[in-house]
């Protein structure tokens, strides 16, 4: 059963956004989609993270009951966006960043280009840049049909805008913006292939979900061998627990200071 968070709206200079919050104790956790998902994908996680630390997630303009988009989402309009939602619920850094998908994206961006204000992050089975790569790899039929599906989002002005059109521009944002902290990272991958999913192109981004543990040397990998791209929903204990490890080693690390 689905169990219901609880949302509101704020008013930013991006626009109306709609979040849920939980606020305990520091850090805290942001919870950042995949493309297009909704606050309610967190349903299996987020009361029980709520339970010992402050916890938000929210939508991105174009989701939910957030604004529809005017400007192009590539990752500096998102993190910019994201910042300015935080600062008006006075949701103060340091935070631990958890991006699903193409949330990890943004979550890598953010640390990048803000890395006093990020105490951890956690990327679940997350996008990674040199996944671009990945279309080059198939059948030119697929390559083709992924060109037409990609035409239809500038039919719709508000599918213009969408970040699944930016991810390139959101890619080159993280080469330009700098090498990634030495801070706690946690990185769980979806271990089952999924059935469409060729075993050169799994066998790639296998490589690419290693290349992410080597961004700090507080990297850890965890593989949720039971889940596809979703483990915060098929292995929902995993993904706490690993939130739950990245807050306690960030906690010890700011301890230091």
């Amino acid at each position: 059963m689905m169990k219901f968070i609880p949302k509101a709206k704020t008013h930013t200079p991006s626009g109306m956004m709609e979040y849920a919050q939980s606020i305990k104790e520091g850090p805290a956790v942001i919870l950042i989609n995949g493309g297009s998902g909704p606050i309610e994908g967190w349903y299996k996680i987020f009361h029980e993270l709520a339970e010992t630390a402050t916890v938000v997630a929210y939508n991105r303009l174009g989701v939910g009951g957030s604004d529809k988009p005017s400007t192009p989402q590539h990752g500096e309009t998102i993190v910019t966006a994201l910042r300015q939602l935080l600062a008006e619920m006075s949701i103060r850094p340091p935070y631990i960043l958890v991006g699903h998908s193409l949330g990890g994206l943004y979550a890598n961006l953010f640390a990048r280009q803000f890395r006093d204000e990020i105490a951890g992050v956690v990327l679940l089975d997350s996008s990674h840049p040199q996944d671009l790569g990945i279309n080059e790899t198939q059948n030119p039929f697929i390559k083709r049909i992924n060109r037409i599906l990609g035409m239809f989002d500038s039919f719709s002005l508000g599918r213009k805008w969408s970040e699944v059109n930016f991810v390139e521009e959101t890619v080159a944002q993280i080469e330009k913006a700098g090498s990634f902290p030495d801070i706690p990272l946690v990185v769980v991958s979806g271990g089952k292939k999924p059935p469409m999913m060729p075993e050169h192109v799994m066998e790639i981004r296998a490589n690419n979900q290693l290349d992410f543990v080597r961004l700090s040397k507080q990297g850890q990998h965890i593989i949720a061998h039971r889940s596809g791209h979703f483990p915060q929903l098929t292995e929902p204990d995993i993904v706490i627990r690993a939130v739950l490890d990245c807050i306690q080693m960030a906690r010890k690390n700011l301890l230091r200071e």
